[in-house]
């Protein structure tokens, strides 16, 4: 059967306007898709009434109402910080929870695996979020998501501060992390919305690096509060910040998700003209509530089932999140008993891992030249101006995914009695630091490019499998370590990095000959 026809017969039930609205996390796809148009039709100077024909409400050339024409360019880097701001805060709560676990367990008299629940709850929550976040916000726009999550996730961090036993505390996070992952799947819309494609690179830059940020962040600050406070003062540092960011979205992020603006425009005309024939793409939309959630939650399951790139790419970037959040009760159990590190000491062993993903970050302006490059060679050989394929965005995976397993191995036997036994092991989580940055920022862009149309479902798949592997890992990190002994538990992960390594070159080399047979990709 011919490829093209089958994927159009599978792809019956996605209607137009999720063709149209595409990804809320692709900014891209979205900064395409409303590209300015001319709207507004003839008036017959007679009746002073539209002439028949498309009442279908778009964007006109400098339309006011555009966010990208209505914002300033300071504002919209203002926006940029809080939401980056925002995803940090929420990503940060995940990690500093850990640093409380020496005076949690004693006075909670539990055991550190019920405690490390509290860890894999709140990640886990991250990831089932999106699945009904992302939908509602296509609805009712970005900043009532962005208001509602944020005030619950502020509420959930209450009970987590007062808490008077481990089972409140588990509950808590669970919620906590549920209503705060908004800033990781509907925030990086807002972007698009905001900012041309030209100008898109170095804000999405910053709003895609505040996720990643945020966790190595929680070990440094707890350390410091846990050493010497009392634990419930890391949440109450987390209610003062998710306060100020809650306020700062309420007053000074507004809505700038373009379908739900038109829809507005529509509403406009139709009371200013009295013509009821008017309305907007978004309203053209016959699908129910529940019937998008249940869309979103299903299709996922079915890439991840049936597309053997998304099933492997998301694979390996879960066993990297898993591992990442492993290291949060590894690093104390490691350091503090090789090491001597005191709580303190121990969250500075993190700067190893941020000053890696920050170097990872820097480089993405390489990153683009070669993507240039690689589409330069392919107009060449095909003479079609613009030409590009899918698989130029995995090189950067391709770097990642080899220094991840160099980074493991190299911390796994670094000898303890050297004379810089203190940094050698830090500089190596550097090195698997810069690894994972660069294999998420290849995977990424990868899925949506290979995945136009399904991007938000592919997004979905691997932000799924990340955070379900992020909330196993830690549940057996500490057992491992001390059963295996410290060089082998992190051979043994470096050798499961090592055994996902190949798979972002062969996609790259074989994935156009995969997506041809694709009832999904792009062919």
């Amino acid at each position: 059967m011919d490829s093209t026809k089958e994927k159009k017969d599978y792809g019956s039930d996605i209607d137009d306007e999720e063709r149209r609205l595409g990804t809320p996390i692709s900014p891209t796809t979205e900064a395409d898709t409303f590209a300015p148009i001319q709207s507004e039709l003839p008036v017959d100077e007679e009746s002073k009434d539209p002439i028949q024909g498309d009442f279908t409400v778009k964007w006109e050339e400098n339309d006011p109402q555009n966010p990208r024409n209505k914002l300033s360019y300071a504002r919209k880097w203002a926006i940029t910080v809080i939401i980056a701001g925002s995803s940090m805060c929420v990503t940060n709560a995940s990690s500093l929870y850990t640093s409380t676990y020496g005076q949690i367990i004693p006075e909670f008299h539990s055991s550190r695996e019920v405690v490390t629940l509290g860890l894999s709850t709140f990640v886990f929550g991250l990831g089932l979020g999106p699945m009904v976040l992302s939908p509602l916000s296509e609805f009712y726009g970005r900043r009532p998501v962005y208001i509602a999550s944020y005030s619950f996730f502020l509420i959930w961090l209450i009970p987590c501060a007062v808490a008077r036993n481990t089972a409140t505390m588990l509950v808590a996070r669970f919620f906590d992390g549920l209503a705060g992952s908004a800033f990781l799947s509907v925030a990086g819309g807002t972007i698009g919305d905001m900012f041309s494609r030209d100008q898109l690179s170095a804000p999405m830059m910053v709003y895609s690096a505040s996720p990643f940020m945020g966790p190595e962040i929680g070990p440094l600050v707890g350390g410091f509060i846990n050493q010497y406070t009392n634990w419930r003062w890391s949440f109450y540092i987390l209610l003062i910040w998710a306060g100020v960011q809650l306020a700062l979205i309420t007053f000074f992020v507004p809505e700038t998700y373009h379908p739900v603006l038109l829809r507005r425009k529509a509403q406009e005309l139709r009371k200013s003209t009295g013509n009821e024939a008017w309305i907007a793409p978004l309203e053209k939309h016959e699908r129910s509530i529940p019937m998008t959630v249940f869309i979103s939650c299903y299709r996922p399951f079915q890439l991840l089932f049936f597309e053997p790139m998304c099933l492997n790419l998301c694979i390996l970037s879960a066993i990297l999140l898993g591992i990442l959040y492993l290291f949060f009760g590894a690093f104390p159990l490691v350091f503090k008993e090789n090491h001597d590190f005191t709580l303190s000491q121990t969250g500075l062993s993190f700067l190893g891992l941020m000053v890696g993903m920050i170097i990872a970050i820097l480089s993405d302006p390489w990153w683009k030249r070669n993507h240039r490059r690689l589409c330069r060679n392919l107009e060449a050989r095909t003479g079609e101006h613009g030409a590009s394929e899918p698989e130029y965005r995995l090189p950067p995976a391709i770097l990642g995914a080899f220094l991840v397993p160099i980074g493991l191995f190299g911390k796994s036997w670094t000898p303890i009695s050297a004379g810089c036994w203190h940094c050698t092991p830090i500089i190596f989580s550097g090195v698997f630091g810069v690894g994972i940055i660069l294999v998420f920022s290849g995977v990424f862009t990868f899925l949506v490019d290979c995945y136009p149309l399904y991007a938000a479902s592919a997004l979905a798949a691997n932000s799924f499998a990340r955070s379900s592997f992020a909330a196993a890992f830690p549940l057996f990190g500490v057992q491992m370590y001390e059963t295996l002994g410290y060089p082998w538990a992190s051979s043994l992960l470096a050798f499961l990095s090592l055994a996902m390594a190949p798979f972002p070159y062969l996609f790259f080399k074989y994935g156009k000959r995969l997506r041809g047979k694709s009832r999904f990709a792009s062919s």
